[in-house]
């Protein structure tokens, strides 16, 4: 039997057997025609390499700007904006810091032609509402770091160069977590010095970036400690501290009680960007009093869905907007499921079966890190929730795909 018809494939399982999955209809997705107002909304984006180039670990990052910048424009056109430059484009797993400073220059370049071109679903909105970049200390050797005075200052040099480079290019700051930080810190007191002289140099409100041990496990211990609960207190020291220097902060802990909590703790006026891929539903819709905002990569393959809820959260139906994101809740745990650092393999992998790359490749050899059967579920589970906008090339893909991975 053939793997894929314009209208079935057989899927394999992890289990070696084969499943029959018969393709649904993409979902009835809207665009907006005003811009999204209930919610701050950014996803994080990833990086399109050129096919031909070299792609291995180790590798310098070619990118293919065309498809890279065309990603950023379908994100936008569907009312949202772009964190950029981020884990999701591959800091730290495979874009090095040349290509990202042109990565930054480019999208925001591009993000200011949108903002003078006001289109409907954007009008009003400034550069800075559209693209958000991080800022982090990848540049550095981390071999040659050691913990102490010397180590500190070549961490706080570092992100003060990447400060600059964001700021120039006119991108709102999100101040990553630095594994460098983490190797050369030795206390809760050497974290809020960093920090307190980034905030100080920044000339506008940036967001601050925790990002838990499962997307990267060398942050173990970020803020101090391995205590989260000791970690939040550091962590809330610091944003009480600088409130006017903080727009908001985006916390990647897969864990939504946590996040409700900090939530509450939170300075008037500081937002709680929801990083959480797993929980982002109900964290979004809120409490009743409060709600998340959000900066998630898992925005970046549902971008068509999380436009449509967004618009009903905007037209007063929190229900339907509730019900449109729990659609995709199982795609979003799926695509971050353990090892949750390999996320970046599902996006791409989505926006590969959607018709936005030529191929499914990735800087540094990522696209290697899911199995097929992982890949599989993937695909039936975006289907499931009406996120294959055109199911042939989608099904066409996904045979080809299947059949040079030996299941035939």
């Amino acid at each position: 039997m053939s793997l894929a018809t314009s209208t079935t494939l057989l899927l394999p399982g992890t289990d070696g057997t084969l499943r029959e999955h018969t393709m649904n209809a993409p979902g009835a997705w809207t665009r907006p025609t005003a811009p999204i107002t209930s919610r701050n909304v950014y996803a994080a984006a990833h990086v399109v390499p050129q096919m031909a180039a070299e792609n291995t670990p180790g590798s310098p990052a070619t990118l293919d700007w065309e498809a890279t910048l065309g990603y950023r424009h379908e994100l936008w056109s569907w009312g949202l904006g772009v964190a950029d430059a981020m884990d999701t484009a591959q800091r730290g797993m495979g874009l090095d810091w040349a290509a990202t400073q042109e990565l930054i220059a480019r999208s925001c370049a591009e993000a200011t032609s949108v903002v003078h071109a006001a289109p409907a679903a954007l009008r009003g909105k400034s550069v800075r509402d559209l693209i958000s970049c991080g800022v982090g200390t990848d540049q550095l050797q981390p071999d040659s770091l050691q913990p102490g005075i010397a180590g500190l200052d070549a961490v706080k040099a570092a992100y003060l160069e990447q400060l600059e480079v964001v700021e120039a290019a006119g991108a709102k700051t999100i101040i990553m977590c630095s594994r460098d930080l983490a190797r050369v810190a030795r206390n809760a007191e050497d974290y809020l010095g960093i920090y307190t002289e980034l905030l100080e140099q920044s000339s506008r409100p940036v967001i601050l970036h925790w990002l838990g041990t499962m997307f990267d496990p060398a942050l173990e211990g970020y803020w101090g400690s391995t205590d989260v609960a000791v970690a939040t207190a550091t962590f809330l020291e610091l944003i009480a501290s600088n409130p006017s220097k903080v727009d908001g902060v985006k916390v990647s802990l897969l864990d939504a009680g946590h996040e409700t909590q900090l939530r509450a703790a939170l300075p008037a006026g500081v937002r709680l960007y929801t990083g959480d891929d797993f929980n982002y539903p109900e964290l979004i819709r809120g409490d009743g009093q409060r709600h998340s905002d959000a900066l998630l990569g898992i925005f970046a393959a549902i971008y068509p869905a999380a436009s449509t809820a967004l618009q009903a959260f905007d037209a007063g139906d929190a229900e339907r907007g509730y019900q449109i994101l729990a659609s995709t809740q199982k795609l979003g745990r799926h695509i971050f499921s353990t090892p949750t650092f390999y996320y970046k393999t599902g996006i791409a992998f989505l926006a590969w079966l959607n018709g936005h790359q030529s191929g499914f490749q990735l800087v540094g050899g990522l696209h290697s890190g899911r199995s097929l059967p992982h890949l599989a579920k993937t695909f039936a589970l975006a289907d499931e929730a009406g996120l294959l906008r055109d199911p042939d090339l989608a099904a066409r893909r996904m045979g080809a795909l299947l059949t040079t991975g030996g299941f035939n």
